[in-house]
């Protein structure tokens, strides 16, 4: 007889390796193999002040802050040769004087004000700075405070692209075939620049997609991309409970690695004395009602819950607000969620994750620092919540997707109906079983347990069904060979967003030292 032991030992769990019970000290074996310990992650632990001190004065219920914009500075880059007698004078291009070049930096101020118009993330322009020297660049005091140079590079020298690479800059390279007058670097980017009059690309953190012909489309997308980065490295998360990776201990080490992350630990006891005093707090309770009322009152809301359950849950959203406010940041995680939060809170987290999405925080459950970054990365490209998840067994063309803390405004902007139900696992506390739209296509990351490969799928909604697995659920139809992405799924949650950003997440994430395998 096989040496399972499938009695009283059991707990329902979504984590390798661990049941859900909790120790005397509140923490859970499920927490400590996700590798918990502020001191051996070298996360960085705050002084946590009382529930008076972060809950504030007002009773303004906190928001996230906006993204940073990306900030662009616009060069031109040409030539005005002179006429010589018997002899190859003049380059490639349309732009040869001073006449020609200033009736480009006006065609480019145009161009930047509908890119300005249609971008769907913040950015700023600044002046379009002319040159035909290196030297100029001198003048250009405000190019220091730029993120990414965008180069227009009609002509002129080829050696001012490496100074922006030096200061650390981004630069995409665009370069006229029909849309002004036809640069010379159409014509020489890739032999020269990218290859160095070689068979080989020579530039590091510059290649070929780096470059841009004529489309104004094809520069937004990567602005994105940048946007979605910037916003991402060095920002911060507070960890309930400790930093975890599903079973992978180096991965908070690797998150902090790759995108600089700063994880700021938060213990559960010191939670749940903030819990505590938040519930003996009537203008807290109070609003948590009134919100959980509201709530409930929502366009296709369905309670299939005990409603205590969802104010405990309104309550807990307004802790983790204060947390994140006193933490200077707008993302927050779980670990023990399955288990420990449960007696503190006397709900569930999974509703609370939900609400703190729809309104533009970064919630996640587990503390599984694998996918985490994947998560904040999509969110801040897409400017949209997005869903972490549990995958099964591709087949057929087909995969499903499931957990309990599914944002119900994946969209950012339109709720999806919703019934709110209890926890599966548990089958206590409060949690959303979002209807995600049917025929929503939607960009699906695989990240890898070793922060070096994460796959890419693009797929569709064709079901929400009702399994007897976690509540919120999806059934994906993907474009590759059911096969293929059996063989090349990595690591183990995935996460999922409305829309298809697969190209900016590759762009972003080569400047992040990870490969992007998009499986189409």
């Amino acid at each position: 007889m096989p040496d399972h032991d499938h009695g009283s030992k059991f707990r329902a769990h979504c984590c390798p390796n661990c049941d859900c019970s909790s120790d005397a000290d509140g923490i859970s074996r499920r927490s400590f193999l996700g590798g918990m310990s502020g001191a051996a992650l070298g996360g960085m632990a705050l002084a946590w002040a009382s529930w008076s001190e972060i809950a504030g004065a007002d009773d303004q219920l906190p928001m996230p802050p906006t993204r940073k914009p990306l900030v662009v500075k616009p060069i031109l880059t040409y030539a005005t040769p002179q006429r010589a007698p018997q002899t190859s004078w003049r380059p490639w291009g349309g732009i040869q004087t001073e006449e020609d070049a200033n009736a480009e930096v006006a065609r480019i101020q145009d161009e930047l004000k509908k890119l300005q118009a249609s971008a769907d993330f913040p950015v700023q322009f600044l002046s379009v700075t002319a040159i035909r020297d290196p030297k100029q660049l001198e003048g250009a005091a405000d190019l220091a405070g730029a993120d990414t140079v965008l180069l227009y590079a009609a002509g002129g020298p080829s050696h001012v692209f490496q100074q922006f690479r030096d200061q650390g800059k981004d630069v995409v390279y665009f370069v006229r075939h029909k849309s002004g007058p036809v640069s010379l670097w159409y014509e020489i980017v890739s032999p020269i620049q990218l290859r160095g009059h070689t068979d080989q690309r020579v530039t590091k953190n510059f290649d070929e997609q780096d470059v841009v012909v004529d489309s104004l489309d094809e520069v937004l997308w990567r602005l994105r991309a940048l946007c979605g980065l910037k916003n991402t490295m060095h920002s911060r998360i507070v960890a309930v409970g400790g930093a975890g990776g599903w079973a992978q201990p180096k991965a908070p080490e690797l998150a902090k690695e790759r995108f600089k992350l700063e994880i700021q630990n938060l213990p559960y006891p010191e939670l749940g004395e903030l819990i505590k005093a938040a519930r003996a707090d009537a203008a807290a309770v109070a609003l948590a009602k009134q919100r959980a009322e509201a709530y409930l009152k929502l366009p296709g809301t369905t309670l299939e819950t005990d409603v205590k359950f969802v104010e405990n849950a309104m309550l807990l959203d307004q802790v983790f607000r204060a947390i994140m406010k006193k933490a200077d940041c707008h993302a927050i995680t779980v670990n023990g969620c399955m288990g420990t939060i449960m007696p503190m809170s006397e709900t569930t987290a999974c509703l609370t994750l939900s609400t703190l999405n729809d309104d533009g925080y970064f919630a996640f459950c587990e503390s599984d620092f694998v996918v985490i970054p994947s998560g904040i990365l999509m969110a801040n490209i897409s400017g949209r919540p997005v869903f972490l998840n549990d995958p099964t067994y591709p087949h057929d063309g087909l995969i499903t997707l499931a957990h309990c803390t599914g944002p119900r405004k994946m969209d950012g902007k339109t709720l999806e109906p919703a019934r709110i139900l209890t926890h599966f696992e548990s089958d206590y506390g409060a949690a959303p079983k979002v209807e995600m739209r049917k025929g929503q296509m939607t960009t699906n990351i695989l990240p890898d347990f070793k922060a070096e490969r994460w796959v890419g799928v693009r797929g569709e909604i064709v079901d929400a069904p009702f399994l007897a697995i976690c509540r919120d659920q999806i059934d994906i139809r993907f474009q590759c060979d059911s096969l293929l992405l059996a063989q090349r799924m990595p690591g183990f949650h995935w996460m999922t967003a409305y829309g298809d950003y697969s190209k900016e997440l590759g762009y972003a994430l080569k400047r992040a030292g990870i490969q992007w395998e998009f499986l189409g």
